[in-house]
């Protein structure tokens, strides 16, 4: 089934992470990703294991969970960059390419004959992804980046965390590297709307993708509240700065997320729990009274959530349209019966065994993601690309193999 860009091929010159994740978005939307990576060690993330994946019999392999989490659908191919040989494949590649996605430092590639400019001279209609820290310009722009850093210096840590004074307060980041992961998919979103302006124009262009703007641009919501306020947005652990009661509360045997959005959801809660004056005590009768007073209002949920258990609260929630929900480890998430229907687990034929990758978010009723190929082994499309691609007859590939170019 033709894919939404089955006619876009993408030289991929990423990676470790954001570059990696906007590569695998455009290869699950059916673009033919051509992954370039360093001879005999490929993607740094090749070597960040374990957990490794497990090949028919049980025992490991040298496919790291991290690789193998951000690689599905590509093509891989060798090629020493740094040699000039192997600069000159990467230029017919790009002659033959519609996208490039790079992420090396600022400069760079240009040293190598591999920049915009270098690869807009070979093919016009070209369009080239950087992504970086800091962005291709400004002060800071040669310096290295890395996700924990833009997690504090973006502002996020400033609010994400327990409150200063509470058991456990302070900064805390992300458990996923969020800055990467939002990048690449910004990068992806951003590539797909230049190859669109290239249909109807003709031109490519250049996109200059960087991390720290991602995640200054992600936190708009708490930004604008600072702005329209002049407060500075503190930190709420689980509790939401705008909205009482949602938070997550502990139960007789463990906690659940409560997350009133409204008044009658509010007054649906008073109800069930056999409180119903607290949906008319002034203090609490609109959510603003609810935020001005949450300091009176939590403990008083806190103690009324501790009566009942975590299924005995989901059931009567539930049943009476009060937003909540469990807080589940990962193997839970594979246990609930929604993540199940959705078929967010995948199982992909993969030369060592069998890989579990995770499903793309994105469905499609005309062309949905398919999941053909899994992340390729270091090399594995070296032959079939430079032969069936660029023509280079097998004598020379096994020179090259030779001379540790490919």
């Amino acid at each position: 089934m033709t894919r939404p860009l089955s006619h876009i091929r993408v030289l991929d010159l990423t990676r470790v992470l954001a570059g990696p994740w906007a590569a695998q978005n455009l290869a699950d939307l059916g673009a033919e990703v051509i992954k370039i990576e360093r001879p005999g060690t490929g993607d740094d993330t090749r070597a960040w294991g374990p957990p490794w994946l497990l090949d028919r019999e049980g025992r490991e392999t040298r496919e790291s969970a991290y690789y193998l989490s951000v690689n599905r659908g590509k093509k891989s191919v060798t090629l020493d960059l740094s040699r000039p040989e192997g600069q000159r494949i990467a230029r017919e590649l790009a002659a033959k390419s519609d996208v490039v996605i790079e992420n090396y430092k600022v400069g760079t590639l240009a040293r190598y004959g591999l920049g915009y400019a270098d690869l807009r001279a070979v093919n016009p209609g070209i369009v080239y992804c950087s992504v970086t820290g800091f962005g291709q310009d400004g002060p800071f722009a040669a310096r290295p980046g890395y996700d924990f850093i833009f997690q504090g210096m973006g502002g996020l840590m400033s609010i994400t965390g327990e409150r200063d004074g509470a058991p456990g307060g302070g900064p805390q980041k992300v458990g996923i590297a969020i800055t990467d992961v939002l990048t690449g998919m910004y990068a992806s979103l951003a590539v797909t709307a230049a190859l669109t302006h290239r249909e109807k124009s003709g031109e490519g262009q250049y996109i200059d993708m960087a991390l720290l703007d991602t995640i200054v641009a992600f936190g708009a919501n708490q930004i604008l509240s600072y702005w329209c306020s002049g407060q500075i947005p503190p930190r709420f652990g689980n509790a939401h700065a705008n909205i009482v009661p949602y938070e997550a509360f502990a139960t007789r045997d463990g906690h659940i997320i409560l997350a009133v959005g409204n008044d009658g959801q509010y007054a649906a809660f008073c109800e069930i729990a056999g409180r119903p004056e607290l949906a008319e005590d002034a203090r609490f009768r609109t959510n603003p009274d609810r935020v001005r007073n949450r300091e009176i209002l939590v403990p008083i949920v806190q103690e009324i959530m501790r009566t009942r258990t975590k299924q005995e609260w989901i059931a009567a929630l539930e049943a009476a349209g009060v937003p909540c929900g469990p807080i589940n480890n990962y193997a839970e998430v594979f246990e609930n019966e929604q993540v199940r229907h959705r078929g967010l687990k995948v199982d992909i034929p993969h030369p060592a065994g069998v890989v579990s990758t995770v499903a793309s978010p994105m469905r499609f009723s005309a062309t949905p993601v398919e999941y053909r190929t899994s992340p390729p082994l270091l090399g594995q499309h070296t032959r079939e690309i430079l032969n069936g691609l660029l023509g280079i007859a097998d004598a020379e590939i096994e020179q090259l193999r030779s001379q540790g170019i490919v």
